[in-house]
């Protein structure tokens, strides 16, 4: 006898595992009768291995490139990622690059991402302090990768890439650390930094303690700083207050700065607000 007319339920279940079936291979694509797409790779950028005499190996360099690059006319300004590997910070930074010109009231952006061999050693400049050297044995190789970023790549940017000339630095925590640095030791290496909960604890603060007198030795005019913190506390947030102290006391012309304290978020949490917040602040649209 046929089991699916002696027993109803055992019909309904077979009609119901067969409901399923299909409508499991109409999500993968797989439905019978129903056409097929092969699958295709998501592209966002470009990647590309950049030799560099000043570090002594390649670099991987990622490149994003805005979707008005296609006008062989327009040139865009270009934004340099720290950890800019796409296992790093790439994707959710030139996400937001994105993200941001959709409205039309902010420019469209290069991003130039610098994947990370060693950020402890590439990103610190040296310490004094036993306990640093302990914490980050590699620490200490800041310089030679700003000239890397000033004397090697970005000529290689403006060589290959249709820019606008301006270049602004990107970067959290030991990131953001560089970035404060490069700004307060060579500003003329970028045109626009924007550190978030940078970590200024580094070597007893000292960054910060400096930060007055090399605001009155170093050319400013022209440079713009957007700094962010967190819900950070002790050595991260007296050095912070303490720049942002020094920058209010120097007063000086033709540099523009912004501070924006966020309590609300934690480090792990402030990057993606926080860089969201800045270029939306930094490169608006020119009203016509």
């Amino acid at each position: 006898m046929n089991e699916s007319v002696a027993n109803p339920s055992y019909a309904h279940g077979r009609w119901l595992g067969a409901l399923w079936v299909l409508l499991a291979l109409t999500a993968c694509g797989h439905a019978p009768g129903l056409p097929t797409e092969a699958a295709r790779p998501i592209v966002i950028g470009q990647s590309q291995l950049l030799p560099s005499s000043i570090l002594g190996g390649a670099r991987r360099i990622n490149v994003y490139l805005p979707p008005g690059y296609a006008d062989a006319s327009r040139r865009f300004p270009v934004l340099y990622l720290l950890d800019g590997g796409e296992a790093e910070d790439f994707h959710h930074i030139t996400g937001l690059a994105q993200v941001v010109a959709f409205n039309g009231k902010t420019q469209e952006l290069i991003v130039v991402g610098i994947e990370g061999v060693d950020r402890k050693h590439d990103l610190t400049p040296p310490s004094k302090v036993p306990g640093d050297r302990e914490l980050l044995p590699t620490s200490g190789g800041a310089e030679a990768y700003r000239r890397f970023l000033v004397e090697e790549l970005q000529p290689w940017v403006a060589a290959h890439y249709r820019t606008t000339g301006r270049s602004s630095l990107i970067g959290e925590s030991l990131a953001g650390l560089f970035v404060t640095e490069t700004f307060l030791r060579a500003p003329t290496s970028f045109d626009d930094y924007i550190a978030i909960s940078p970590s200024l604890w580094w070597e007893g603060e000292a960054l910060s303690h400096e930060a007055a007198s090399l605001l009155r030795a170093q050319d400013f005019r022209g440079r713009r700083l957007w700094l962010s913190l967190g819900n950070e506390g002790g050595a991260m947030q007296s050095a912070v207050d303490r720049l942002v102290g020094s920058l209010t006391d120097a007063a000086l012309p033709g540099l523009s700065w912004h501070f924006e304290p966020r309590p609300d978020e934690r480090h792990d949490t402030i990057y993606h607000p926080a860089a969201l917040t800045a270029l939306r602040a930094l490169f608006p649209v020119s009203e016509p």
